[in-house]
């Protein structure tokens, strides 16, 4: 429309010369230059809806994903939006899915193993929970993974002393091994009060980040640490940057999600996201922080949106 008023701008200041043969002329060429000008902006509009909808710029914080927020999206697909944004890792995924996370630069920041189900609370659990351990561990060691989770599982009735000292005594039935492969144990902190599926674990034992960050203390290794969920922190105690600062020589890993709901890390939920990583840089935390919200809107766009909110 710009090139038809241009042209029709330059006829009127020249009316004696506007006849026939030159209105074809002037318009043979407005569409010509059109015609051009369409040709060269198709490619960069296909280019734009192709392009991943962010890329990571600033990279200080290390970026993961969770496979299971985003069912039923399958694990390489969404290896490779997470590649096209500039992340890191695809996490806690099957090891089936680990060369193929290679080949698009990316790792597992962590591995899984029991279960949260199943844990160290409980002394009856624990042959079960050493045997996948030292399995994974392996597997871990093998491939270049450097961290393993592990959870305390419910607490059936057992009283804090006495999950505590199961969780101690239990672990450092495998830590040895986790220095020998040089893999390191994290163990998750859940919530306990929201009762809703994979949004809350009622009688989860380590439901408490001080009790977590102590089963770790006692274990006394480098390779036992804390997984420090902020969601699941922020539901149990809040003041989550304090806490940070107070355990940050126990931190082994970072997951997020928004409060309340489990949604995404953006302004419908509590949390403010960009100072908290912020603080994770100011404490020189290296590792890894995982998305692990259940989005609410289209996965890949959501995704997107919550890797540039922890880009700081």
């Amino acid at each position: 429309e710009k090139l038809g008023l241009d042209a029709a701008a330059r006829a009127d200041e020249i009316p004696r010369m506007n006849t026939p043969y030159l209105s074809r002329r002037g318009a043979i060429k407005v569409m010509a230059t059109a015609t051009a000008a369409a040709a060269l902006s198709a490619p960069v509009e296909a280019q734009e809806k192709s392009a991943a909808p962010y890329k990571i710029k600033q990279g200080r914080i290390r970026q993961s994903v969770v496979p299971w927020c985003f069912n039923p999206m399958p694990v390489p697909e969404l290896a490779r939006h997470s590649a096209a944004m500039g992340l890191q890792s695809v996490e806690l995924c099957d090891p089936k899915f680990w060369p193929e996370l290679k080949t698009l630069g990316l790792t597992p920041a962590i591995s899984g193993s029991h279960g949260f189900a199943k844990g160290f609370a409980n002394v009856a659990e624990h042959a079960e929970c050493l045997t996948t351990l030292r399995k994974r561990i392996g597997e871990c060691a093998a491939a270049g993974v450097e961290r393993v989770i592990t959870f305390s599982g419910f607490r059936k009735g057992v009283s804090d002393e006495v999950g505590m000292k199961n969780m101690v005594d239990g672990l450092k039935q495998i830590v040895g091994f986790a220095e020998e492969k040089k893999v390191t144990l994290c163990l998750e902190m859940l919530n306990s009060r929201v009762a809703t599926n994979m949004k809350g674990h009622p009688d989860y034992f380590c439901d408490d980040i001080e009790r977590s960050v102590e089963v770790c203390k006692r274990v006394g290794s480098e390779r036992m640490k804390v997984l420090f969920d902020i969601y699941h922190v922020q539901i149990m105690h809040g003041d989550v940057i304090t806490r940070l600062k107070q355990h940050a020589a126990y931190v082994g890993h970072v997951h997020t999600a928004g409060v309340p709901g489990r949604n995404e890390i953006d302004d419908t939920q509590e949390i403010n996201y960009p100072p908290i990583m912020r603080a994770l840089i100011e404490i020189g935390y290296t590792g890894f922080v995982g998305q692990e919200f259940i989005p609410t809107r289209d996965k890949v766009a959501s995704l997107a949106q919550g890797v540039k909110i922890c880009d700081v």
